[in-house]
């Protein structure tokens, strides 16, 4: 079950199919009698004002982009580098579009994510897709209004003041008669014009469709079976591949392959051998497969894993680039005059996205250039990767993006679309790889595992004086596996990614220091996953923000409370609190049971994003606690979210409870496991997740809409606080603190016979 409220405070401060896949965009506009607008937006595409740096074929960002269509039917086309992963980003944009440019929703198209036809906004990771993408489209789409409206003015004889846009139509205030549509206006012709200046979108009090719950575009084909995603590609002559490798993980390099093995197989096009990369080619899919297994490899013996109970060990000895992420007053003289002191250390696995469908794409490589088939999150990124993995200029290469399955940011990196791409080149047909379970269990990037070590004291009246926090982390971007394995060692386009913005530095504490230690590559594969550094932060913040509370004797809420200046922080902790009907009162509770179900509460506040663009999310979180069988459940979930402008509610709610289901089963139960030979968690079993049964019976949501801001983003702010809520929740229920995630029923255990000891 599931529950909203919309709260609005006073303002802080003021089509798929195979003929549409392979249409060009020149072709798509020579089709229609258009008007396209296009400017240069290079400084809008990067955080920062840096512009985007990535490949891009034909439609560069720092010149003229084209961005938005309008047929002679009346349609209008949004072209749109951000692509829809499930998350309701494509409605989200469509609605921004529409509503700045006054047409009707069922007149609005997307084409989304091909890099021959939209232009580069960056990957949609990030929670950025509405925050910045939403930004450009609303200025292109301002603009194409300002353009249309001066060519209405001359056409009607009326100055533009004096017109009106309804659905595609501009008619004169006060006489309806006079009138002419945007497809009139542009019929046969094709306009393409720089950027004015002159354009100002809309005032949010102006608009129609953003702060509706429009539906979203994509669920009706998904619920009816018609969608195509990209495991549903099929092209004439397609043949299939399967990439064999070593030992997940395990650093072994290529010996030999005995081609012989498989030569009498049935369907056998071709064995493909570049440097560490192998690979076989077939007819059918079934044959593709047990060719893989019958292929005799012989590869180096594993460079050899640590024990799985050293990895924390390992991590805080592992090489580092120290980082003072913030520092303030005296924090060693702090702590020695604290009335009390706390210390602990928490620790973070590696976890998996464990994406339900195994990662897919279709490749068709011809000596002139390629298309590729891809749920990549990142089309212009992959488009440049494969030009380099192909030996072609980056504007021979078309990637066109179709949707797969839930991602949570695996296919930033889609190793299937390089591994098609090097078999298709190799038979010079089109070929699928679609990767098998262990493949995408054990050959994806992992995020890294993390320690933190904080050390904090409060006074005699129970404030913070003293506040010293530590991590070890690898960085959250890391190489794509078809680089290292044919020796091409491609580093992800971006800087090292470590975390920062989500250490909890939001805390008005007046001595204080953050202190990253900046790792590279880490045992095991490194990359991102939903929230980067976020999740894990939010877990060693707050719950260690639960200790502070718990040993000044006080409420957590009003803990937290007395430690914040920020408007907006304090907003959602009161909200939550008041939805979550919170009681004020230590942790934990005086009635707490050692023996038998014991229920309790924590509460979490977090976050996410980059001054001024932070989306703030506060959760309370109810579990019951079996001490005889140390399993966890959490009925009850209540989250405060304000992530500014509000463009669509039920996209938001979806968003928010996607990421409470994810983060719940990521810090119940996963984690990678490994022995000295490379990874073995290559199934479901030994990599389980959350069930159907586990799931809370309420999450109720309050949405803080800030329609005074620009939107912050809602993709993975609610990832962060769910592990200190559950772990603050466990010790009010317990009184035990559970310091490393994920809380089985073992380690549950473990922690109550330790306190009983």
């Amino acid at each position: 079950m599931s529950t909203t409220r919309t709260l609005r405070p006073q303002a802080a401060h003021r089509d798929r199919g195979s003929a549409a896949l392979r249409l060009s965009r020149r072709t798509f506009l020579k089709a229609t009698g258009v008007l396209v607008v296009g400017f240069s937006l290079a400084d809008r595409l990067a955080p920062g004002g840096a512009p985007a740096a990535h490949a891009q074929a034909g439609l560069p960002a720092q010149r003229l982009d084209s961005w938005l269509a309008i047929a002679d039917d009346g349609t209008v086309t949004l072209f749109t580098g951000k692509v829809e992963l499930g998350t309701g980003v494509e409605t989200a944009l469509a609605q921004i579009a529409a509503d700045e440019l006054d047409v009707a929703w069922d007149q609005m198209h997307v084409v989304q994510g091909d890099t021959a036809r939209t232009v580069d906004q960056g990957p949609t990771v990030g929670s950025q897709s509405v925050a910045i993408g939403g930004a450009q489209i609303r200025q292109a789409a301002a603009e194409a209004r300002h353009v249309l409206l001066a060519l209405a003015a001359e056409q009607l004889g009326a100055p533009v003041e004096q017109l009106q846009v309804r659905d595609g139509v501009v008619s004169v205030g006060g006489d309806p008669e006079r009138s002419v549509s945007y497809a009139a206006l542009v019929h046969g012709r094709r306009l393409e014009l720089e950027v004015s200046g002159a354009a100002t979108p809309k005032r949010p009090e102006e608009y129609r469709l953003v702060g509706q719950p429009v539906p979203r575009r994509d669920i009706p084909a998904k619920m009816t079976g018609e969608f195509e995603y990209v495991q549903n590609v099929r092209l004439p002559g397609m043949l299939h591949g399967r990439v064999v490798r070593p030992t997940p993980q395990s650093g072994a390099t290529l010996v030999s392959v005995d081609e012989g093995s498989v030569a009498d197989m049935p369907g056998l096009v071709q064995v493909v051998v570049r440097g560490n990369f192998v690979g076989v080619v077939a007819e059918r899919e079934e044959q593709a497969i047990q060719a893989a297994r019958q292929l005799r490899v012989t590869w180096s013996a594993p460079a050899g894993l640590p024990p799985q109970d050293t990895l924390f060990s390992v991590v805080r000895a592992a090489p580092s680039d120290d980082r003072l992420l913030d520092e303030a007053g005296d924090v060693a003289a702090a702590l020695a005059s604290a009335a009390k002191t706390v210390e602990a250390t928490y620790e973070y696995p590696f976890q998996m996205h464990g994406m339900i469908g195994p990662s897919c794409a279709v490749a068709d490589v011809r000596p002139d250039g390629a298309t590729v088939w891809s749920g990549t999150q990142a089309p212009h990124v992959l488009q440049a990767d494969i030009a380099r993995a192909l030996d072609l200029p980056v504007e021979r290469v078309r990637v066109i993006y179709t949707e797969g399955s839930g991602c949570y940011g695996r296919y930033r990196s889609d190793d299937a679309a390089l591994d098609a791409a090097l078999l298709s080149q190799a038979v010079g047909r089109p070929v699928r790889v679609q990767w098998m379970r262990a493949d995408e269990h054990g050959w994806e990037h992992y995020n890294p595992a993390m320690v933190f070590s904080i050390r904090g004291g409060v006074d005699a009246r129970g404030q913070v004086v003293a506040y010293d926090y530590e991590v070890w982390s690898a960085r959250h971007t890391g190489q794509r596996l078809l680089g290292e394995q044919t020796g091409g060692g491609w580093v992800l386009p971006l800087d090292p990614v470590f975390v920062g913005h989500d250490t909890l530095m939001f805390y008005d504490f007046p001595n204080r220091r953050y202190l990253l230690h900046a790792q590279g590559q880490s045992l095991l594969r490194n990359g991102n996953n939903r929230s980067l550094g976020g999740l894990p932060s939010g877990f060693a913040g707050e719950a260690f923000m639960d200790e502070l509370a718990a040993a000044a004797g006080a409420d957590p809420v009003a803990f937290r409370l007395q430690h914040l200046t920020n408007e907006r922080a304090r907003a959602v902790l009161e909200a939550v609190a008041a939805a979550a009907g919170w009681q004020r009162r230590p942790a934990p509770k005086p009635e707490a049971s050692r023996t038998g179900m014991t229920t309790g509460r924590g509460v979490a506040l977090i976050e996410y994003g980059d001054p001024p663009n932070q989306t703030w999310v506060a959760m309370v979180a109810e579990v019951a606690v079996d001490p005889a069988s140390g399993l966890v459940r959490v009925p009850r979930i209540v989250v405060a979210h304000d992530c500014g402008l509000v463009v669509n509610p039920d996209g938001v709610r979806n968003q928010i409870e996607g990421n409470v289901l994810q983060s719940l089963s990521r810090t119940l139960h996963e984690e990678v496991q490994f022995d000295a030979s490379g990874v073995t968690s290559l199934d479901w079993r030994s990599y389980p997740i959350l069930t159907f049964e586990e799931v809370p019976e309420r999450v109720e949501i309050v949405l803080v809409d800030r329609p005074d801001l620009a939107p912050t983003g809602a993709g993975e702010a609610t990832t962060v606080p769910t592990a200190a809520a559950i772990s603050n929740a466990i010790f009010d229920a317990t009184g035990v603190r559970l310091r490393r995630v994920p809380f089985t029923p073992e380690r549950v255990q473990a922690a109550l016979r330790q306190r009983a000891g």
